[in-house]
């Protein structure tokens, strides 16, 4: 186990520093070709991060999503969320590339890899179940309670963390896509643009949607015996989220996109945050609980 440990976090450090290694390319390399003649093997280092930059940090992210999900979870619920997540977000990108459904009318461009059927690179499923899981995980774990419930009160809980999952999976495009979409090297553009900073309003709904329904599926086919994460743990969801937020906010200040990086902090870092600290709020509350209750215990096994 601690092997796989060590290769989650290898891969986690690649996939932050590939997303730096993209941003240096994107934002100061295209707009000032010359840098590269201070850097050794400066061209071709670009060409490479041009070309294969954005599968490869995706790839490292999805890796080390999956490892900690089989470590904490478990094989049959990572195996679960992986195959649902990616099964359904594929089948609204099919949708949305060929039919405008549901986010509007878009194409990919080049820079993401071999595309499925000629139309969504194999790596954007890959990134909706990555951050995904990251987000739900927070979501679930910010709502959790030491007190227990049953019946409506489950499900109407279980409903809020799918709901609040696919709402900060949704924060991270607000910021995402108005830069992704207009950089220099875009990687996708709308037929269409919207009146949302380029998006059409109807892309925040598909996202919203696409993510509340195969975290829905996922979570149902779970049942009720998934391991919760420990609080420790979810520094990792969390790291994941702020590190794929930080490359999406880099961008999209850079091309002076304000108010998408504001929305997204206010409807998903801040909540991600408070979620992460809810847990540990819990857990600090579990231990001093049972270090009370142990004491009491030693006394009355010397008194017998």
């Amino acid at each position: 186990m601690q092997r796989l440990v060590g290769i989650e976090r290898a891969c986690l450090i690649g996939h932050l520093v590939a997303m730096a290694f993209g941003l240096a390319g994107l934002l100061l390399v295209m707009p000032h070709p010359e840098f590269l003649t201070h850097v050794p093997a400066g061209q071709t280092l670009f060409r490479w991060s041009m070309a294969g930059g954005g599968v490869v940090y995706i790839l490292l992210g999805a890796i080390a999503v999956s490892i900690y999900a089989y470590r904490t979870l478990g094989l049959r619920a990572w195996l679960t969320f992986l195959v649902c997540s990616v099964g359904l977000s594929l089948t609204s990108e099919l949708l949305g590339t060929s039919t405008g459904f549901p986010f509007g009318h878009y194409s990919y461009l080049s820079g993401l890899g071999y595309k499925i059927n000629g139309l969504v690179p194999f790596t954007i499923p890959l990134s909706w179940y990555y951050l995904g899981l990251s987000s739900y995980l927070l979501a679930r774990a910010g709502l959790e309670t030491d007190k227990p419930t049953s019946g409506f009160l489950t499900i109407a809980r279980g409903a809020a963390a799918v709901f609040l999952g696919a709402l900060l999976l949704t924060s991270w495009d607000f910021v995402l896509d108005p830069a992704m979409s207009q950089t220099a090297m875009p990687f996708w553009y709308w037929h269409q643009p919207g009146a949302f900073f380029g998006m059409p309003y109807q892309n925040f709904v598909g996202w919203l949607g696409t993510g509340a329904v195969f975290m829905t599926v996922a979570v149902l086919l779970w049942g009720r015996n998934v391991a919760k994460p420990q609080a420790i743990q979810l520094n990792f969801p969390l790291t994941v989220y702020l590190g794929n937020f930080a490359f999406a906010m880099v961008m999209s200040l850079a091309f002076g996109f304000w108010i998408p990086v504001l929305l997204g902090i206010l409807l998903g870092v801040i909540p991600a945050v408070l979620c992460w600290r809810q847990s540990y709020l819990l857990s600090e509350k579990s231990a001093a609980a049972e270090a009370s209750i142990k004491p009491s215990v030693r006394v009355g096994v010397s008194a017998n």
